[in-house]
């Protein structure tokens, strides 16, 4: 299992992505994202692969990013469309293109992002690769965010005090959570999610750990209830123009991808894990009531009734897609739950 601290390593392997005019007639691989430079996903994910790809095709292929690119929903077409080479997605921000990846985001999985993220990638190449929703695009890696927990204003003493609140909810399997919780769901980027706490837009986020470090949540959202194991995992892609790849030589497309796949699903989960351990400890620093619900907990045993059925209601969701997904749901939870064991 990968047990580095990423996040330390964060600014040294920065240095990797920026271009000499030397080197300038190397190939740039233009990498899309739309999360502050300042978050796990730019600060350590792809800087470390970067270094990664550097490395492997010995330095014919340089990373550069770009910011600001529009809403985090367009990156599949910016990419799919040439506008950008790669990029990373949340696949819940385009409903109805992607079903069999809310396979991983199911309640009650209770793992970290590493092992969700190393069972994402095994089962989409056995299962669910062939039924093609990533099509126009080169798949680099599936990978998750750590446990998605309640962030609010105000605190709450049960779920049934949700009911009626106003929610940010980012799509996939938190639209059926929010909606069996009752809440009043209000559907933005998680970059936005800081502005509406504090204009008082929203009452509050379902969303990681981490994001009360890096997108500020702790100075607006001062009470978290952190239910074991979370209540969903969200699930992303990164990927890469077709083209693009097809414009390298053999060799270096095939050293690409040795330095993505399950190395970089593991590597991306892993960071998202310990930004999730830096969230938590900047909360509690700055003050935010973290309320960690223990296993026999009455919110733990609340949230395990308000799920039943979940499972069954995604296997019928994605019976067009002509996958055995019942057996993918159930191999994906061994292999994650037997992770590092």
């Amino acid at each position: 299992m990968i047990r580095r601290n990423f996040l330390k390593v964060a600014g040294a392997l920065t240095l990797g992505m920026t271009l000499s005019t030397a080197a300038m007639s190397d190939t740039v691989l233009r990498v899309g994202s739309w999360l502050p430079p300042t978050h796990a996903q730019n600060a350590v994910v792809w800087p470390t692969w970067a270094k990664w790809v550097e490395d492997a095709t010995e330095g014919r292929v340089k990373i550069q990013m770009e910011y600001g690119l529009g809403h985090p929903s367009a990156m599949f077409n910016l990419v799919e469309d040439g506008a950008v080479d790669a990029s990373f997605g949340y696949h819940g921000y385009v409903p109805g293109r992607f079903k069999l990846t809310q396979g991983i985001e199911q309640p009650l999985l209770g793992v970290n992002a590493e092992a969700a993220s190393v069972a994402h990638w095994r089962v989409h190449n056995k299962y669910f690769a062939k039924a093609n929703e990533h099509d126009g695009l080169e798949v680099l890696t599936l990978f998750t965010h750590g446990p998605g927990q309640i962030h609010m204003a105000n605190p709450i003493t049960s779920l049934a005090d949700l009911q009626s609140k106003k929610i940010r909810l980012g799509g996939g399997v938190q639209g059926e959570l929010g909606k069996r919780m009752g809440v009043t769901a209000v559907g933005a980027p998680a970059t936005k999610v800081y502005e509406m706490m504090q204009q008082g837009v929203i009452d509050g986020v379902f969303i990681p750990m981490g994001e009360q470090k890096s997108l500020r949540l702790k100075e607006v959202a001062k009470h978290v209830v952190a239910l074991p194991g979370g209540m969903y995992l969200g699930s992303f892609a990164m990927f890469i123009n077709p083209d693009f790849m097809a414009g390298l030589s053999e060799k270096d497309r095939e050293a690409i991808r040795a330095v993505s796949g399950e190395k970089l699903a593991a590597m991306a989960g892993a960071a998202w894990d310990a930004a999730d351990e830096e969230g938590l400890i900047a909360a509690k620093a700055d003050g935010v009531t973290v309320t960690e619900v223990p296993a026999d907990g009455a919110m733990a045993l609340e949230f395990r009734d308000l799920v039943k059925g979940m499972d069954e209601e995604w296997i019928a969701s994605v019976a067009d897609r002509n996958v055995d997904a019942k057996a993918a749901l159930e191999e994906m939870r061994s292999i994650a739950q037997s992770y590092g064991k």
